[in-house]
């Protein structure tokens, strides 16, 4: 099989494993939106859910990729050595996170203006998500595609029918069923949340513990070292993108005007995920290159390999990012449950050209993890993080969430152009620039009028969406064919 079949193959596989599980949590959204009270709530929550992101870094602090970098690198004889330090390393470190956190709960509760009960809740899952980071890795080095989609899909599932369960079935029917009234608890609707988050967690770790069991304790403090080297540099570029990602609900909650600014943040997080489509296209292709990257940056010219790469995910996430605008308004009807939430759909569009970037920045990464210069990782998100904070700060008290939106765009287009501009001096790839620029160009002109100009016109969009497939048809056909062939 050819390197690019055998990487499509596993990018699907991976797809598959990303994208069920999200689009299951997908569903989440449209739980929370009709059965949440209001707006408030789900703002709340995700504030919470905000800090639980920058702290998950924190704590797995880019161990995840340095595992990757050092287990394919090593001979079979010392794979174990890799596999047992980078495990011993987090479970230490966890559970020293945990003493800390638990001693200390009123105090963080506190400077982070959560309740303690929330807190607590979140801390368990955040542990319990470290300790399945290792095998996870395991299984997607070893090539177990199969196994770490059923783990995550039941993850999800559980998740998301525990949170039916609550939301849907205690809360609104608890008065009608006598075993119900036994186990509700009044005003408790995020608690739930978190609860089922909790027992989602639990059930991966379940299912993960045969690797604890072949575990031997072997903490190799020269391995450890060179690991915490590499990884450093990915913590800090994590903590960036969490920065990118999630900080701007916590900024929207201090910044905007309003005084009720969580019911704000509501409908910006409830919009936010619409943007998902295009997350979970970036996250699936994520999973699936990264181990690509690093097994064939010895074969013969992998450049021209990344190259093409790059091109065709581009290709796909144009035309990933035309479809979701031109049928936005089907997808907010069933998505969000209450209209009151369509008040911050003009994000939408913004944060999936966002979303389209990082991918790209993401396939430019290539330069600096397989010439071992993960500074230049950290370097350039932390540009980014300074961007988002800078914008944030500026526009939030003038134009509110959209400021935000255009915070994470101006990041993420910053990020995809100064990695590429870096890639050129240290790592040169031949990259089909022209076309690459033409496919995302395009994709984004046919996206801003079909919604801000002619929006619900879905003539000029669908014909917009089969003039771009019949470009990428003239242009590819005789490459794609040849790519099928071998």
């Amino acid at each position: 099989m050819s390197a690019y079949k055998s990487l499509f193959k596993q990018t699907f596989i991976y797809g598959l494993a990303t994208v069920l599980p999200r689009m299951i949590s997908f569903l989440l959204v449209i739980v929370h939106t009709k059965y949440f009270d209001d707006r408030e709530l789900y703002g709340e929550l995700s504030v919470v859910f905000a800090y639980f992101v920058i702290f998950n870094v924190l704590l797995t602090y880019g161990m995840e990729t340095a595992f990757f970098r050092f287990y394919s690198n090593q001979p079979k004889s010392k794979q174990n050595d890799v596999v047992n330090t980078s495990t011993w390393s987090l479970i230490i470190t966890s559970v020293i996170f945990l003493a800390l956190a638990f001693l200390n709960l009123n105090s963080i509760s506190q400077f982070l203006d959560i309740k303690a009960d929330y807190l607590a809740y979140v801390i368990g899952i955040l542990i319990l998500d470290v300790l399945v980071v290792i095998p996870f890795a395991y299984m997607r080095a070893n090539k177990k595609p199969v196994k770490f989609a059923v783990i995550k899909v039941t993850n999800v599932s559980i998740n998301f029918l525990l949170n039916f369960f609550f939301l849907a079935w205690l809360v609104q029917l608890h008065s009608k069923f006598e075993f119900l009234e036994a186990i509700y608890v009044d005003d408790f609707q995020i608690s739930y949340v978190f609860i089922a988050n909790l027992i989602a967690s639990l059930s991966s770790l379940v299912f993960v513990l045969p690797f604890y069991f072949k575990l031997k304790f072997s903490l190799n403090t020269k391995l450890l070292k060179q690991m915490l080297n590499y990884s450093w540099p990915i913590l800090v570029a994590g903590l960036a993108f969490s920065v990118n990602e999630v900080f701007d609900r916590i900024l929207l909650n201090y910044l905007l005007p309003e005084d009720n600014p969580k019911e704000i943040i509501g409908a910006y997080s409830a919009c936010y995920k619409i943007a998902v489509f295009m997350m979970l296209y970036v996250t699936a292709f994520r999973l699936g290159i990264e181990p690509f990257f690093f097994s064939h940056s010895k074969s013969k010219q992998p450049e021209v390999a990344y190259a093409t790469i790059t091109k065709y995910f581009v290709i796909f996430g144009a035309l990933i990012l035309i479809g979701v605008v031109v049928f936005i308004n089907p997808i907010k009807s069933i998505i969000l449950q209450k209209e009151s939430y369509y008040e911050a759909l003009a994000i939408v569009p913004i944060l999936l050209v966002a979303n389209f970037c990082l991918g790209i920045y993401h396939n430019l990464s290539v330069w600096y993890k397989v010439t071992d210069r993960t500074k230049f990782g950290a370097y350039i998100s932390t540009v980014g993080a300074i961007i988002t904070l800078a914008v944030n700060f500026s526009l939030i008290p003038y134009i509110g969430y959209m400021g935000s939106a255009i915070a994470t765009l101006a990041a993420y287009f910053s990020m995809m152009l100064i990695s590429y501009l870096y890639s050129r001096k240290y790592y040169p790839i031949p990259f089909q620039l022209k076309r690459i620029s033409l496919y995302f160009c395009v994709s984004v002109v046919i996206s801003v009028i079909s919604f801000y100009v002619m929006p619900e016109n879905y003539i000029f969009g669908i014909l917009s969406l089969l003039g771009y497939i019949t470009l990428i048809y003239l242009n590819e056909k005789d490459e794609i064919k040849h790519m099928l062939q071998n």
